[in-house]
């Protein structure tokens, strides 16, 4: 028995654990399972081995089975999911992540000969999660380059023509860059109204999500000679020590991305743009 009791002092200074606040397990909910990082939107909840279980879906289509209860993330806060408020069954959303009608159970289209490029994996990541449904309806395939340096090349091997358009989205597409110039060389170089690069105005698609997501009132600005995304992440106060610490702050930032909403609109009008342009 301890006559004098507790440090009080030592209990007060110890840091708190943020807590979990129950979440209910909606249709859609994009959530990040902690232990495994598994990042997927709920499709639905249902009993298995006699006990309750959040189904969810990732980017790619994978599912994946988790019981319900702690151990989840959302909007970079602990939850505990829990049942549906008033609901027996899941309803299929009437709107897909872009906003568009959903057409539910609709089979994925054969592909089409015509494509759309994007310039690396956190563009092609960001596309699939807002516009792969709208796409596979469409029979689109989206392709990843790396860097548009040899873009002139790529679509001369590609072969854009009648009924096999090419449209690139391209990042920092401003007058005067690089970008712009590599743009109207790849443009030139194709059949006339084969080949349409647009992009958007940041240096990265991470800018093209919306600040307030993050709890940010804007994007750090990063100096000349920085690492972008390294500096970001180091301005957010958060691990950016190697390429692994990058891929993780991209699916905290991805993570917080839950439709077209939450996006920049000089992303959504050139993917929109883009779409458009390969389905017609």
């Amino acid at each position: 028995m301890d006559r004098y009791g507790p440090d009080v002092l030592a209990a007060a200074a110890a840091p708190r654990a943020p807590r979990s606040r129950p979440v209910p397990a909606e249709l859609g909910l994009v959530v990040e399972e902690v232990t495994t990082g598994w990042v997927g939107a709920v499709l639905r909840v249902e009993r298995s081995g006699g006990m309750r279980v959040v189904v969810l879906e990732d980017r790619r289509g994978a599912v994946r089975t988790f019981p319900l209860g702690p151990g989840f993330w959302v909007d970079g806060e602990p939850v505990v999911l829990v049942p549906p408020v008033g609901r027996t069954a899941p309803t299929a959303p009437a709107r897909t992540a872009s906003g568009s009608r959903a057409v539910p159970d609709a089979p994925a289209r054969v592909a089409r000969a015509s494509r759309i490029w994007v310039e690396g994996r956190h563009d092609a990541e960001l596309v699939e999660q807002v516009w792969g449904d709208d796409l596979r309806v469409e029979g689109v395939v989206v392709e990843m380059l790396d860097g548009v340096d040899d873009l002139v090349r790529e679509v001369a091997a590609f072969g854009p023509g009648p009924g096999r358009r090419l449209g690139v989205l391209v990042d920092h597409l401003v007058p005067g860059s690089k970008e712009s110039r590599i743009a109207a060389d790849a443009v030139r170089a194709a059949p006339v109204g084969s080949v349409l690069v647009l992009g958007h105005p940041y240096v990265d698609v991470w800018q093209a999500v919306r600040p307030e997501r993050l709890g940010l009132e804007h994007w750090p600005d990063i100096p000349r000679g920085t690492s972008w995304k390294h500096g970001i992440l180091a301005a957010l106060g958060w691990p950016h020590a190697d390429q692994a610490d990058v891929a993780a702050g991209w699916r905290r930032i991805r993570g917080a991305v839950r439709d077209y909403r939450d996006l920049e609109p000089s992303l959504l009008g050139r993917m929109e743009e883009l779409i458009d342009f390969v389905t017609t």
